[in-house]
């Protein structure tokens, strides 16, 4: 029986030529002589390579993966959208959608082939070593809210976002601007920290390590971010503004404050990032850099639907909204009493 697991480096080693010469064999392209090109195809018949995995056209099944690291979809509204967004886009071309949660250690190749998926849509971090079982079932692929070298990746501006978000605290005078952030090895939270920290640097700020926390990947996600907010406000002075890496981190921070007894915005101010729905309804409202997560899965998805996935970088704009969380209150001005005109005094 054939092995449909078998991969290109195993047909590459086995042949003793490169993964490339093995690509162009097996899909006809020139460049090779007549000689290398059989040798490549028959071990590929001898391994039982699976011919399917070179399709060309319309995918039949597209797989939307994400790791169940950042919890499920409908506990992370943001992949929540960006999901949606990528169902739009197979909704006219009738190309079926299905969805799997992956964590590394697991046997993921196995996992992609029982969805018998002809494409890839990875939204969010996934470790290396995940990402790598991904590549190897070479399959057209692309990457949304991530980045891996090689391969085609759709984001936002992160990197503008987070410079928007401080620099609107800083336009506000805020004195001692904090951050949350999550793993800095996330590539969009890497970015968004860069932002943050070049908004200090051009407004002449120095850069205080203490200000800026990571959250705690020990704790659930909720008791992480009420952590980060108490050792903010345990330091000696206490930050004036925060800016919060996504809108779910802030919310659970002005929670805290709130709890302890501190008033937002009055004594301190908080940007989120990401403008899900509960921002504009928490209290105060939130201030976030708004960005279309639908649109993230939307151009993801067609990406794969038309074969457009030579490896890029594509960034699509974002926003800041601006709402009361970040904004202190108008003090009425008190009017002024009218002068008197002085009375003139009879020569």
């Amino acid at each position: 029986m054939a092995d449909k697991g078998v991969t290109i480096r195993e047909l590459a080693e086995a042949a003793g030529v490169s993964i490339g010469t093995v690509s162009r064999a097996l899909k006809g392209q020139p460049g090779l002589s007549e000689a290398t090109r059989a040798q490549v195809l028959s071990v590929a018949q001898q391994m039982g390579y699976d011919t399917a995995k070179l399709r060309t056209g319309k995918p039949r099944r597209l797989l939307f993966i994400y790791s169940r690291s950042i919890g499920s979809l409908a506990a992370n509204p943001f992949y929540s959208y960006v999901l949606h967004g990528a169902e739009t886009a197979c909704r006219d071309p009738g190309v079926p959608l299905s969805i799997m949660s992956v964590l590394g250690g697991e046997d993921i190749a196995g996992q992609i082939r029982r969805h018998e998926a002809d494409a890839l849509l990875v939204a969010g971090y996934i470790d290396p070593e995940a990402m790598e079982a991904v590549r190897q079932c070479e399959l057209p692929l692309v990457l949304v809210d991530h980045f891996y070298p090689g391969v085609r990746c759709v984001n936002d501006d992160n990197l503008r976002g987070g410079w928007l978000a401080t620099q609107h605290l800083l336009d506000g005078q805020a004195q001692r601007i904090a951050a949350i952030f999550g793993p800095l090895a996330h590539y969009s939270t890497s970015l968004r920290a860069k932002g943050f920290r070049r908004a200090l640097y051009e407004a002449g700020r120095l850069f205080d390590p203490d200000y800026e926390v990571i959250l705690d990947p020990s704790l659930e996600y909720r008791d992480a971010g009420r952590d980060a907010m108490r050792r903010l406000l345990e330091l000696p002075e206490r930050p004036d503004a925060v800016f919060a890496y996504n809108d779910s981190t802030a919310m659970t921070a002005i929670e805290y404050c709130r709890e302890q007894g501190l008033r937002v915005p009055e004594d301190v101010r908080f940007v989120g990032y990401d403008d899900i729905e509960a921002a504009a309804h928490c209290k105060p409202p939130l201030t976030t850099v708004k960005m279309d997560k639908e649109a993230l899965g939307y151009v993801a998805a067609r990406a794969l639907i038309e074969g457009d996935v030579a490896p890029n970088d594509a960034s699509l704009p974002v926003e800041l909204v601006v709402r009361e969380s970040s904004v202190l209150p108008q003090v009425p001005a008190v009017a002024a009493a009218p002068e008197r005109k002085a009375r003139k005094t009879a020569a």
